[in-house]
């Protein structure tokens, strides 16, 4: 995900935490501090209040973790790869590989939900009876406020809707029972759509009416309508990119430049005379050295062509998607990091031989559907 830094692994899979984690921190202890305890427990301090509050803060950011590491090990357990785990302001999120079976995809998706309940109900019960045993009341709230809001994630995280953990329940069951992947993703991402646009409506609906806290519902709600939004279009694809390697789908041939060249001369030498909207750059070797779009080269002032070089204005090779002719195309894809994403090079013995474009892809899609009308 932009924006997240890396902090360091958890049981060996990369952790990162996004820019949004200490506004979650502060939002929540802020709450759990100047009104849920002092209702709880009234006639403490202001600092008693404010320490517990990012306490109970930073213990939710705990159980967050604990859930998506939950993920992380039975995907393992499964079989499937696990690149990192991201902590932001919506909850968290595990970046996996695809389950080869509906049995995995259940498992892993209940696995969080079940360990949210399970820390939910030890908080629950460790406030109650700290405060039966001992009569600390500020720690056992805040265990108890804990206990409630890991059940209540647990819950929402079981709604039938994808990207949620129910929507993958659903997508399991589904592919279960039909045997086609592709209709039951379709199912689960419909399902989140939904769930988004109620949950915006419900927001707005809230805020007019004074509770400005309908907010965060219609900001989870356009985040679910964003990401099953894709899910689906992805679902949708997939038919007609399964069995398809990088070969069949690249276009060449490739034109490339020079990284030595400045600004000045590739755009006189190359992108005037080019057709295409990406140059690969190549080493004094005739390697791959990176990707220079000619929106980005079209930006740089006139003063600084002259002497500024391609390669400090390009994108570099290992930030770059890479693959080999006789990669299948949605394994690749499957696979693509946001920070690098699209085109992808094609590459044989490092040398380019090819280049993925959105528009190979879109092309790849038409023409399936020349031969078989597209599903809804």
């Amino acid at each position: 995900m932009n924006g997240s830094v890396r902090m360091g692994r958890v049981l060996g899979v990369p952790l990162r935490i996004h820019w949004t984690v200490p506004l979650l921190v502060m939002l929540f202890g802020y709450s759990l501090g100047s009104r849920t305890l002092p209702a709880a427990v009234p006639e403490q301090s202001n600092a008693v209040y404010t320490v517990a509050g990012l306490a109970g803060a930073l213990l939710l950011l705990g159980s967050l973790l604990a859930h998506e590491a939950a993920h992380a090990i039975t995907a393992r357990r499964k079989g499937i790869e696990v690149q990192s785990i991201t902590l932001w302001a919506l909850g968290g999120m595990t970046e996996m590989g695809r389950p080869g079976a509906a049995r995995a995809v259940f498992l892993v998706a209940v696995s969080g939900p079940l360990t949210s309940m399970v820390v939910g109900a030890a908080a629950f019960g460790a406030g109650i009876g700290l405060d039966a045993a001992s009569g600390w009341r500020v720690p056992a709230a805040v265990l108890v406020w804990l206990g409630w809001v890991n059940g209540v994630l647990g819950v929402f995280n079981l709604l039938p809707a994808a990207p949620l953990d129910g929507g993958r329940v659903v997508q399991a069951l589904v592919w279960w029972r039909t045997g086609d992947r592709d209709r039951a993703e379709r199912a689960a991402a419909r399902g989140g759509q939904i769930l988004g646009i109620l949950l915006i409506a419900l927001g707005w609906i809230s805020v007019l009416r004074g509770v400005f806290a309908g907010l965060w519902l219609a900001v989870i709600g356009f985040f679910l309508v964003v990401v099953a939004g894709a899910e689906r279009r992805r679902a949708r694809l997939a038919p007609a990119l399964r069995g398809v390697r990088a070969a069949d789908a690249m276009s060449g041939p490739v034109e490339t430049c020079p990284e030595w060249f400045t600004v000045e001369r590739c755009v006189e030498d190359v992108a005037l005379r080019t057709h295409h909207s990406t140059l690969v750059l190549s080493d004094f070797e005739g390697r791959p050295s990176g990707l220079l779009q000619l929106p980005r080269l079209a930006r740089i002032p006139a003063g600084q062509r002259p002497t500024l070089r391609v390669r400090d204005v390009a994108t570099p090779l290992s930030q770059c998607t890479t693959c080999a002719p006789d990669y299948l195309l949605q394994d690749v894809l499957d696979k693509l990091r946001p920070s690098s994403g699209l085109p992808i090079l094609v590459t044989d013995d490092r040398h380019v031989v090819g280049i993925i474009t959105a528009r190979d892809i879109s092309r790849i899609v038409q023409r399936y559907g020349l031969r078989r009308p597209e599903s809804q």
